[in-house]
């Protein structure tokens, strides 16, 4: 039996989207429909987690060569087969057809205007929209432009937004919202715009990171956005910051933060903690054909992906803000710390996701060498699911919260400041000055965010260099 000869410290490798081709004089070959689409059955007849729960993917299922080349040609599109191949508990697994796009993705380079925001209905008419500036990007079109967290708007290009229309109102890289404001009850148009423009950007997830007195203590408050791997280091200086101020507690805000890396996610419960070093954090079950092969034990640790000291607090307790865009790595976060400290949370129920993703390509080994030139294609199904060391898995439903909160779009407050809801929430609860009585629980059903147009949203993938699979 092989295994896994070494997790890679990227989960891909980066390579320009010529070099992914042959040249025959000038002369690119397109694969053909069932070329990739038989790329698709045969990577989730191997990896997927769900295997056992489609029919189409067991290993006896055709009894010839004509009759799977059959099968595939009952599919229009890779995009058709693929769906009707996923489980009706999977909402996660997805295609895409530019893996370039994709790897830039979880690289945290995306086409971007600087505005993120989140997306809600209005509370007296469920198919109309409106959107809330959550916070502004450094250098970038939404900064130059004066937006700002709290700002309103409810028109694209003077089109209203509804329940129908918005990802394809927002999808263009350039466009102009509407500005508005909202007083708890009534979205009132201001009957000014601002044009803003996408344009290729790397984004530092550590976005807050400060020392804030609290009753005569230092308290770290940390806003992480993305677990991103070429940021780990970022995230150590982060926690150097908050060793040297000698922080008695951490206040870890996760709201906006829809996932990313696993090895991320245990080196920042690692920087959380420090006094678990080679306890067991989660363990992987992958399918039954692929679990001795590649079912594995994610330790705490002391050392970053490229080999740095960690820096540690050695905290008993960790304050975690959160909403339902809390979601994969942030939850994993919660889950496999849970055993071991405190974790008190603090705003709304998180998404609900424990499984974790691989990309496939379409090789002999759905590695990256030796990917098919004739297609761009790539898949990221849902290959494992994590548990942590106390066998707790399965959490559909994401963690409630400890103390509930909700974001009062009319009073967002500035992001870090003490008098923001949810962080003060958490200084309350520090405090022991908490009053439930006294935090915002109206909700706006959510319908969307501005990472909802990366092939990442809400997605948790293992560390693993594709290229040394083996099976």
């Amino acid at each position: 039996m092989k295994y896994i000869k070494h997790f890679a410290l990227l989960l891909f490798v980066i390579a320009m989207a010529t070099s992914c081709f042959d040249d025959n004089d000038d002369v690119r070959r397109v694969a053909n429909s069932n070329e990739i689409k038989n790329f698709i059955w045969k990577g989730l007849n191997v990896f997927y987690l769900y295997k056992a729960d489609v029919p189409n993917l067991a290993d006896n299922r055709f009894t010839s060569d004509q009759e799977y080349t059959s099968f595939l040609e009952g599919f229009s599109t890779p995009q058709s087969i693929f769906d009707a191949l996923q489980s009706d508990i999977d909402d996660f697994s997805f295609l895409v057809d530019d893996y370039i796009a994709l790897e830039q993705a979880f690289d945290g380079i995306t086409k971007n205007n600087g505005m993120e925001y989140g997306l809600v209905r209005y509370p007296d008419n469920q198919d109309l929209v409106f959107g809330y500036v959550r916070y502004v990007l450094p250098n970038t079109d939404a900064e130059a432009k004066g937006l700002k967290r709290g700002d309103i708007f409810n028109t694209i290009n003077g089109t209203q937004i509804n329940v129908q229309n918005f990802r394809e109102l927002l999808a263009p890289d350039s466009y102009a919202i509407g500005l508005a404001t909202y007083d708890g009850t009534t979205i009132t148009p201001t009957g000014n715009a601002v044009s803003l423009t996408k344009v290729q950007y790397t984004e530092n997830p550590v976005f807050i990171a400060k020392t804030i007195d609290v009753g005569g203590s230092p308290v770290g408050y940390l806003m992480y956005n993305s677990f991103t791997a070429d940021f780990d280091a970022k995230l150590n200086e982060a926690f150097a910051q908050f060793k040297g101020d000698g922080v008695t507690d951490l206040i870890l805000d996760l709201r906006y933060n829809g996932g990313g890396s696993v090895r991320s996610a245990i080196d920042l419960s690692s920087m959380v903690t420090g006094q678990f070093k080679d306890k067991v954090f989660t363990t992987t079950e992958w399918n039954a054909d692929r679990q001795e092969q590649f079912g594995t034990t994610n330790l705490f640790t002391d050392k970053t992906r490229d080999d740095n000291a960690i820096n540690s607090l050695n905290l008993t307790r960790v304050y975690i803000l959160t909403s339902r865009s809390s979601a994969s790595a942030s939850e994993l976060v919660i889950n496999g710390l849970d055993p071991y400290i405190q974790t008190i949370k603090i705003g709304d129920t998180t998404r609900g996701k424990f499984q974790a993703s691989i990309t496939l390509y379409d090789s002999d080994n759905f590695g990256r060498d030796g990917a098919n030139a004739g297609h761009t294609y790539a898949m990221q199904p849902l290959v494992l699911k994590s548990i942590n060391s106390v066998g707790f898995t399965d959490y559909f439903n994401g963690f409630a919260p400890n103390v509930q909160v909700d974001e009062d779009f009319s009073n967002l407050g500035i992001l870090g400041d003490p008098n923001e809801p949810l962080l003060k929430a958490a200084i309350d609860n520090i405090l022991g000055t908490r009053s439930a009585k006294s935090y915002f629980t109206q909700q706006l059903e959510s319908v969307g965010n501005s990472k909802m147009f990366s092939p990442i949203y809400e997605r948790m993938y293992e560390d693993i260099n594709s290229n040394t699979l083996e099976y």
